[in-house]
């Protein structure tokens, strides 16, 4: 297969992870990396031995067909729409975009364009959630019921070196950490259809006990405590809550419950991890992962697929549509909260293909 060439904007904290998972795809022909601060450009490049340049010199270039767009969440669109501009196919980091409105711009423009837009996160295609998808599509839990989605923590101002940007708009545990749940429950229970939510009135102002900012204040302008419900098309009722309030619990990740047995899913945003089942009337036990992209981070292959999707003239897995609609599933929370009422979900993409039954990922 004829590697993509691929161009970088944003060489944040992130881009290490991508540069590092992407040496697993050759499909991925990294060729320039840009930022802002050309410095960070220049630091990240000489660390991986890529070319930093400029953005527009970036977006300029012929040789490259797709560009990783790893720019904070408040820019993913305004950059997503220049990357299109210039004629090149966009993935983005997670979410798409801060605002589901906002975001609808990205994805119209790529269609109108005939583009292809993607975006992270690509975890549900890890070993051990195909697995999971792959159990569910047999048949073993019977008819999805529900399940239950939970991230909670005290908040990431204990160990982030600058933690304020996870409170100002954009951030919060929903659209931090939301992504991951609900991205790989779509790849196992298909579209949302409803949702409702419920959220406390957060702290104004939190304390840093991290370094190298140990005792400042931070403003808080997003809920920091979400919880609520979804409804999936397929009439299955999944609790989920999302925190940076919480200092201790013992829930799982993630659970989906069936007429049959229940699936206990590992951590949503690691691509392994340990699948369990319980059949009704049974005892728990171990399934077996023997799908690929288990035993490490392979952040870089929602665009590998997506880049061998290019070359194979066929849909890519981790979608600008997905994207959007977990972006609209997200902003329902805020919105029932608000109304005291459920919120009906638009948007109904295409669930993704299974990845591991696909031989036209064997060039990955």
């Amino acid at each position: 297969m004829t590697p993509v060439g691929i161009g970088i904007i944003g060489c944040g904290n992130i881009s290490a992870a991508y540069l590092k998972a992407a040496r697993n795809f050759p499909v991925l022909d990294i060729r320039a990396l840009a930022d802002r601060r050309l410095e960070a450009a220049e630091a990240r490049g000489a660390e991986f031995g890529i070319p930093a340049v400029s953005v527009e010199a970036l977006l300029a270039d012929p040789t490259i067909e797709i560009v990783l767009n790893l720019t904070i969440p408040a820019a993913h669109v305004e950059v997503g729409l220049q990357i299109l501009a210039a004629g090149k196919h966009a993935y983005s980091e997670k979410p798409l975009g801060i605002d589901f409105a906002d975001a609808t711009r990205l994805t119209d423009e790529a269609k109108r364009r005939g583009l292809r837009l993607g975006s992270a996160p690509d975890t549900f295609l890890g070993g051990a959630h195909q697995a999971a998808r792959a159990f569910l599509d047999q048949g073993h839990l019977g008819q999805p019921i529900g399940g239950s989605a939970f991230f909670l923590c005290p908040g990431h101002e204990r160990w982030h070196p600058d933690p304020a940007f996870y409170y100002k708009t954009g951030g919060g545990p929903m659209l931090d950490m939301g992504p991951y749940y609900i991205t790989d429950l779509v790849n196992l229970l298909g579209p949302v259809a409803r949702v409702a939510g419920l959220s406390p009135e957060p702290r104004r102002q939190r304390t840093i006990t991290s370094q190298p900012r140990n005792g400042e204040l931070i403003d808080v302008e997003v809920p920091t405590h979400v919880a609520g419900a979804l409804q999936f098309q397929n009439g299955a009722v999944v609790t989920m809550a999302m925190s940076f309030d919480v200092a201790g619990h013992k829930h799982l990740p993630l659970e989906v419950y069936g007429t049959d047995g229940s699936l206990i899913v590992p951590d949503p945003n690691h691509f392994g991890g340990d699948l369990s089942f319980l059949p009704k009337g049974g005892e728990w036990r171990a399934l077996p992962v023997e799908e690929p992209y288990a035993d490490g981070n392979y952040r870089s292959l929602g665009l590998a697929d997506m880049a061998a999707a290019l070359r194979q003239e066929r849909p890519h897995r981790a979608h600008g549509d997905l994207a959007l609609h977990v972006l609209e599933v997200m902003e329902a929370f805020g919105r029932s909260n608000e109304t005291g009422r459920f919120v009906e979900i638009d948007t109904r993409p295409e669930r993704p293909a299974p990845l591991a039954a696909d031989p036209a990922l064997s060039g990955l």
